[in-house]
């Protein structure tokens, strides 16, 4: 499936996404492409509040002068039981190529992300041949609660942001009682909760523009390049035999 297929947001109103005009977001480097975001959300109902926090936060981005894709997980079979020629496996990763940052944002279920949450990062790869899906890019993560306040779940993004050797950015948004924090249109409501929101994805902005690309550099490290010499050196002895 191309990326064109996934998910667009129509266009939204800057005016009504209270950014103080003080801020710029300038490119950072040679880039001039729009920053690039895939949106992954962790439930299926038809009222997913991990769904409209997300497209909350792609509104944002998009505002801010971004590009977003928001992925759709359902039909994504579980890791393990399809190939990884899936159509809805390769939309993800092609996806997960496509991105310079990402946003996670999962319910809390039973105290930790979904399975749907997790299904997807499992189903992207830490490398890929030459290509690395997810390393060095800027991750923010996001959680939706049914009840009080909790922080599991962002907890439990960090652990994989940092396994997936993210960049995972130091704010993050937790929403409790996520039924009465969304209208009947499924925008976010004017709350603290809100701005913080606002406040993580102006940072995930920032992170984007300082680290897209210098990525590789961020990312490299001394044991994985002398493996590399080490397996060129075995390489060019077997072709001197």
């Amino acid at each position: 499936m191309s990326l064109e297929s996934a998910n667009r947001l129509p266009n939204v109103d800057v005016d009504l996404i209270e950014i103080p005009s003080a801020i710029r977001f300038a490119p950072i480097g040679s880039s001039t492409h729009p920053p690039r975001f895939l949106l992954l959300y962790g439930s299926l109902r038809t009222r997913s509040y991990s769904k409209l926090l997300a497209l909350e936060a792609a509104r944002l981005l998009e505002a801010m002068g971004g590009e977003t894709r928001v992925f759709d997980p359902a039909g994504l079979p579980l890791p393990d039981d399809a190939a990884e020629t899936h159509p809805k496996v390769q939309e993800l990763r092609e996806l997960a190529h496509w991105s310079e940052a990402m946003v996670w944002s999962s319910p809390e279920r039973h105290g930790a992300m979904t399975g749907i949450m997790k299904a997807q990062i499992d189903w992207i790869p830490l490398s890929q041949g030459a290509l690395r899906p997810t390393q060095g890019k800027a991750l923010a993560v996001m959680q939706v609660s049914g009840g009080s306040q909790s922080f599991n779940t962002v907890n439990q993004l960090r652990v994989l942001g940092r396994w997936m050797r993210m960049l995972t950015i130091p704010n993050q948004s937790s929403v409790p009682k996520a039924w009465s924090e969304f209208d009947e249109a499924g925008r976010m409501k004017p709350s603290a909760y809100y701005d913080r929101v606002v406040d993580v994805m102006e940072e995930l902005m920032k992170f984007t523009l300082l680290t897209r690309e210098v990525s590789p550099y961020l990312v490299d490290r001394y044991s994985e390049r002398r493996e590399s010499a080490e397996a060129l050196s075995r390489r060019l002895g077997q072709d001197a035999i």
